[in-house]
């Protein structure tokens, strides 16, 4: 096998990540990234209220995924299930209609897309965001960051929490010690509560009483202020970095591992929430479809990083891409 390539299917966005294997010892690989891509589907649109995929949101879904084939087969990569692995998340489970989904993806990619649990969607983002941490503990007996990793995922319908990498468990202890997804993605809370331009004050406080009501049950499955470190992936959490940094475009390579202090994060999710539409697409690392949602998304993030109890987060460009990646390898 000389190349992979893994695309997520969330509720807002599909991404896809082609990388290369290289063999650097007799057992040993490294998976090396060759290109990775987002298109914002909006493929959840609708989906909390009608519980099916619109018609409109399949087809820019399956637009984007026909010029992924493109891209993977002009790296050499065959189409198919040997090197081709498709997670779809969130809004897929809730869909009634999603087989109509996973017909125009099959047809597309020669591989149908997992629909994974929200239980398997967390381990894997938490591979992909942890890889690079066990990796410097192993080579020189530590690690930028300290264990027991906290990743959280902030997709657009769900947020995934995974609890994990402990060495000091030893030999057979579990990779992951507790992990739960619940439904409080930036696009839900977006088209439950924050319909305003700007939300308005009662907009807001009915999705942090949200927000605070399912951290109370993410709290009864994962001890989250065990956490060593807390790693927080995917758009939100790196355009909050982004606009930490004060990063006149997005650049992921300054992005990725980047810290972001409490305080820091509380007043950008204040500010976001504050502006308006046209406000926040000036902002030079905000992508046009997180747009309106960008403020939902941060202030989950805000509340998650509250209930820990932790000074910073750090960024990782890294995630379920990179974990669907390596269960490829």
């Amino acid at each position: 096998m000389s190349g992979v390539a893994s695309i997520d299917c969330g509720t807002n966005s599909v991404r896809l990540l082609i990388a290369d294997v290289v063999h650097v010892g007799d057992d040993e690989v490294q998976v090396v990234d060759v290109d990775r891509r987002m298109e914002i589907v909006r493929l959840g649109e609708g989906v909390d209220e009608t519980g099916a995929f619109a018609p409109q949101a399949l087809e820019r879904t399956f637009e984007a995924l026909r010029g992924y084939a493109e891209a993977i087969e002009g790296h050499g990569i065959p189409l198919g299930p040997d090197a081709v692995r498709m997670v779809a998340t969130s809004a897929t489970r809730d869909a009634s209609n999603r087989q109509v989904f996973i017909d125009g993806v099959r047809e597309i990619l020669g591989v149908e897309p997992e629909v994974v649990t929200g239980l398997d969607e967390a381990e894997l983002s938490f591979v992909g965001a942890t890889a690079e941490f066990e990796a410097e503990a192993a080579e020189d007996g530590e690690s930028r960051l300290s264990p027991p990793f906290l990743v959280v995922d902030i997709g657009g319908g769900s947020t995934e929490f995974v609890l994990g990498g402990d060495p000091s468990e030893g030999e057979g202890g579990e990779l992951v010690r507790a992990s739960l997804s619940v439904d409080i993605g930036c696009v839900r809370m977006t088209e439950r509560h924050l319909r305003g331009d700007p939300p308005t004050d009662e907009e807001i406080e009915a999705a942090t009483a949200d927000i605070e009501a399912a951290l109370d049950e993410v709290e009864r499955v994962v001890p989250l202020r065990e956490a060593g470190s807390v790693v927080c992936v995917a758009g939100t959490a790196t355009t909050v970095a982004g606009i930490a940094l004060d990063l006149p475009e997005y650049d992921p390579e300054r992005i990725h591992h980047a810290r972001v202090g409490a305080d820091d994060l509380d007043r950008i999710t204040g500010e976001l929430l504050r502006a308006t539409s046209a406000e926040r697409s000036r902002i030079g690392v905000m992508h046009p479809g997180r747009v309106d949602v960008i403020g939902a998304g941060a202030l989950v993030l805000s509340r998650v990083l509250a209930r820990t109890g932790a000074d910073f987060f750090t960024a990782s460009e890294h995630d379920i891409l990179d974990g669907v990646a390596w269960s490829l390898v």
